[in-house]
């Protein structure tokens, strides 16, 4: 499966739950952790947690497994690698504080909206 389809499957899951902000951002010139981050909101802990079940569903029922994933526990911002993809779930005043679009404002901004057609 081709990069583009699983960014496909994760901005669409994120989507189905009702995520909002999202984002996806190439950063392969960048960094070399990984290649893209794509980022979602939720309104609550709970909407997060949410949204990171459904993308860690469908990319399983596409074969993918995370390396790693980090912060359900709190639900205030949980990390899900997929080594070439970096998903990143926050409430909405977590991701003002970590502000990760500052920190990687030199990423190349992805057109999602072909994803959510």
């Amino acid at each position: 499966m081709s990069i583009d389809e699983q960014i496909g499957i994760i901005v669409k899951a994120g989507d189905d739950k009702k995520a909002f902000d999202i984002k996806a951002l190439d950063i392969s010139g960048l960094s070399s952790i990984s290649d893209y981050f794509i980022m979602f909101s939720g309104n609550s802990t709970r909407q997060v947690v949410s949204i990171a079940d459904e993308i860690e569903d469908k990319m399983f029922e596409s074969g993918y497994q995370p390396l790693n994933k980090e912060g359900k526990q709190t639900g205030d911002w949980v990390l899900i690698d997929y080594g070439d993809i970096i998903v990143h779930v926050f409430t909405k005043e977590s991701r003002e504080f970590y502000d990760l679009e500052r920190l990687w404002k030199d990423g190349k901004t992805l057109n999602i909206d072909k994803f959510l057609d």
